[in-house]
């Protein structure tokens, strides 16, 4: 779950038990991923392989500068089964995502597709959307899909249920999903579940991109401490359903769900982010009865290669957990890839006097690195001719990585900043009344508990209160310092992702006189490469 098309070992670290105490080792990489994979699968005659979602979307840069067409194309050399679409698969819009199963060449975003491929020719793996039905009722892939193993003449049938979350028109731009209902995650499982035990199924897997939390580690499987929002879907759920893997929170655990709950004995599993985790469950069946005998499960870190951390500490492989050989076929298609991107990942576009990170100055408060980005869009919109903006937002979660240079400031690359927005939105200029503004910033707040306050430009700035009652918690609105004017008409800068009321924040579709501008990731270069040398603001933006 939650490949997110990282082709690369990614540079990311696993604490590991070892029976020689905790081990901490690099991970990830999908050449070493589908090594994993192929072991487990010679161990295993009797094997399926499923992803939990966000397989593709929000990806580095040698994916998503060739639409993702690459890693469907490493995960089909993995000869995997079923991926259950996440949120992310819908970031370019549902036809795209089509696009990404069925092959073909159409352009439906601003990159061209095929550029390497000619024609790309799809997924050879079944995309599962039970819980996503089309405005004529069907579902816009297959629900379910179903895996007979036979040994000494007597078989058994696994079947699968793929979903994503229901709340996955608030994280995706609304246009990319129009006509489409996102239906609740447990009633659909609880509707096909009986049907499918009908149909000879022995045992139902629920494959589902949404997850929780543990504070143990990858491998605890005692359960305690879950939270997050897979814990309602099942407590809801038929237990006709054996196993649950989920997604979508990049947490990694093995839960024995009925230690909590006796009345839910599932199965729950999630294997992190990234392809440095690769969950082995074993399922074992009476050959006569047919009935499910023992469940069990196990994450297997994905060992990769050695690399060196922005703070300079060196992440080595360990020989008391598995290694992995690189995966032939896997390896020529990342290498062919990141060779193709390397031009454009490699090119230097500006330089820092130190790192901006996402890390927020205060608690609910702006970061360095969305300050930054805000005032880059600005910048770019700011002109006559490209919007006459005064004031630029950014959401919070469309920023992705962190902008790390050397201690002492050094070389940003386009690859970098790529990795921080690789959506491929572009700039939008409305207008809005003052009005409209308190009520756009109200929506920050409009979660109970879970504010997700939006990174903006300099020169804007206001006050909120959490004590207050909602729709009245945000106060004090100035533009370089003068009041905001509820009737006053000002123009205002957004990504397309908001533009259309993406992550919730629906008071964006409300704007006029929209204006397109830029690429998000073009208006950071151009702001890099006016502003060389740019030491992180200390300024607050917003007062608690």
């Amino acid at each position: 779950n939650d490949l997110h098309g990282h082709l690369q070992p990614p540079g990311q670290a696993v604490m590991a038990p070892t029976t020689n105490g905790k081990v901490v080792v690099p991970a990830g990489g999908m050449a070493y991923l589908a090594s994993a994979i192929e072991q487990l699968k010679a161990k295993n005659p009797h094997h399926v392989v499923v992803s939990a979602g966000d397989m593709i979307g929000a990806t580095p840069l040698v994916s998503a500068l060739f639409l993702d067409e690459p890693t469907i194309e490493a995960v089909n050399a993995m000869k995997i089964d079923f991926n259950a679409v996440g949120n992310h698969e819908f970031d370019k819009g549902q036809q795209e995502l089509m696009r990404m199963q069925s092959g073909g060449c159409m352009k439906h975003t601003l990159l061209e597709p095929c550029q390497l491929s000619k024609p790309f020719q799809g997924a050879n793996f079944g995309f599962l959307a039970a819980n996503v039905q089309t405005p004529d009722g069907s579902t816009l892939f297959p629900a379910t899909g179903v895996r007979t193993f036979t040994q000494g003449g007597r078989s058994v049938k696994v079947a699968f249920i793929g979903m994503t979350l229901k709340n996955t028109p608030s994280m995706v731009t609304p246009t990319g999903v129009a006509g489409l209902r996102f239906q609740d995650e447990a009633d659909t499982a609880n509707a096909l579940a009986p049907r499918l035990r009908a149909q000879g199924a022995d045992a139902v897997v629920l494959v589902v991109h949404e997850g929780g939390m543990v504070p143990g580690s990858h491998d605890d499987g005692s359960c305690n401490g879950l939270t997050g929002d897979i814990v309602p879907i099942l407590e809801r759920l038929d237990t006709t359903i054996d196993v649950v893997v989920s997604g979508h929170t990049h947490r990694a655990y093995v839960c024995d769900y009925g230690r909590l709950n006796p009345e839910k004995p599932f199965l729950l599993t999630s294997a992190g982010q990234h392809g440095t985790l690769l969950t082995e469950i074993d399922l074992v069946f009476d050959g006569v009865t047919r009935r499910l005998l023992s469940r069990s499960a196990s994450n297997l870190v994905v060992q990769g290669e050695a690399f060196t951390t922005g703070a300079g500490e060196r992440i080595e492989t360990s020989s008391l957990l598995p290694r992995f050989d690189k995966h032939p076929a896997v390896a020529r298609i990342v290498d062919r890839y990141a060779a193709a991107a390397l031009p454009q990942t490699a090119r230097v576009v500006g330089t820092l006097a130190a790192s901006f990170t996402r890390a927020p100055f205060l608690s609910l408060s702006e970061s360095p690195l969305g300050n930054l980005i805000a005032d880059a869009q600005l910048a770019a919109t700011r002109a006559p001719d490209r919007g006459a903006a005064q004031i630029a937002f950014m959401n919070p979660g469309g920023v992705r990585a962190d902008l790390v240079v050397p201690e002492g400031g050094g070389p940003v690359t386009f690859g970098q900043v790529f990795s921080v927005q690789p959506f491929g939105n572009h700039l939008v200029v409305k207008t809005f009344t003052g009005r409209q503004i308190k009520a756009l910033l109200e929506q920050q707040f409009a979660h109970q508990g879970r504010p997700r306050l939006m990174h903006h430009s300099a020169g804007f700035s206001y006050h909120y209160a959490l004590d207050r009652p909602v729709g009245g918690r945000v106060s004090q609105l100035t533009l370089h310092g003068e009041a905001l004017a509820e009737d006053a008409r000002y123009r205002v800068t957004m990504n397309s992702f908001m533009a259309s009321g993406g992550d919730g924040f629906t008071t964006f579709n409300d704007g006029s006189e929209a204006v397109g501008g830029a690429l998000d990731v073009d208006a950071m270069v151009a702001y890099l490469q006016a502003h060389p040398g740019l030491v992180p603001p200390l300024v607050r933006r917003v007062t608690r």
